[in-house]
């Protein structure tokens, strides 16, 4: 499914905080329209709507006819990440997937009768329906109508799901093609910093919790050189957005899984490649178990 064009604003905003802080630009520099789309690889319109929101932001700022310029240095900004926005075809596909996992929907249902139950349109109806198909949640049946695929029989895919990645996560570290980047790592722990010290960490978005957990398991896998690994890692991410939906709602498992995740960072900072794979096996067999407790309680 299409992004919308607010959520790749959004996400391309984000995309040139990273290219400031990789690139440790002062204020008072030039960002270059051109430039950053031949970076990022998009065309120089998107660009400019992401400058413009840094702008409404105070990151960056722009001066008539000579373009935008950046306010704040870049070690200023490693806490700052901007969420992005949902769609109502997001709320939408979480709502659809969450009401088979809670039965709440049977596992085969025509389109016209998930129309009529959920009074959407036909056009969000049908792209919401080719993501779930995409990422191997629905099938079309021979006939008419759409079955929800064993992925989401959540009791067993969870556990297999977590087999999975007990088996492929720990050994990544051991891996002789096993290499940091210090400038990923930096951020990563940076914004699990800013997770801990939120004085209110109910009120930051479950998406926004998701992607940086999501982020980190992702970053080790690609830090292995191991091209199937990571891959495996970003299936295992969808599922996982699916099945785990409710343990982000766990203040206290949320700074746990913080807490755990930096112990890591740390490890693979100090070279320790052993030890980070400890910590990650401990790390999912911690989060099977909370994301269990979690599927017990929205069944009761």
């Amino acid at each position: 499914m299409a992004r919308s064009t607010q959520q790749n604003r959004f996400r391309l905003a984000n995309q040139i905080l990273d290219v400031i802080r990789d690139a440790r630009l002062e204020p008072g520099h030039h960002l270059r329209e051109q430039q950053l789309a031949d970076l990022v690889g998009v065309s120089r319109t998107p660009i400019r709507s992401a400058l413009d929101l840094l702008a409404e932001r105070g990151i960056v700022e722009t001066r008539k006819n000579h373009g935008f310029f950046l306010r704040k240095p870049f070690d200023s900004l490693h806490r700052i990440e901007i969420a992005v926005p949902s769609t109502i075809e997001d709320e939408f596909y979480a709502r659809l997937v969450r009401d088979r996992l809670e039965n709440r929907i049977p596992n085969s249902i025509t389109q016209s009768e998930i129309a009529r139950r959920y009074k959407v349109d036909r056009v969000s109806l049908t792209r919401t329906l080719s993501r779930l198909a995409e990422d191997g949640l629905i099938a079309r049946k021979q006939g008419h109508g759409w079955s929800f695929l064993p992925t989401l029989d959540s009791v067993v895919s969870l556990r297999a799901s977590y087999e999975f990645r007990l088996t492929i996560e720990p050994s990544s570290f051991l891996l002789p093609t096993f290499k940091p980047d210090p400038g990923a790592i930096e951020r990563m722990r940076l914004q699990h910093l800013y997770l801990i010290s939120h004085p209110d960490i109910a009120t930051v978005s479950s998406t926004q919790l998701f992607e940086t957990d999501a982020a980190f398991h992702e970053m080790c896998a690609e830090f292995c050189g191991n091209a199937f690994f990571s891959q495996a890692i970003q299936y295992q991410n969808r599922l996982r957005r699916l099945l785990e939906f409710g343990s982000y709602f766990d203040s206290r498992r949320v700074r746990e899984w913080c807490r755990e995740h930096l112990a890591i960072i740390e490890s693979i900072a100090s070279g320790d490649l052993a030890q980070a794979s400890g910590q990650m096996r401990a790390h999912l067999e911690q989060a099977l178990r909370a994301a269990q407790t979690a599927q017990q309680h929205s069944r009761s």
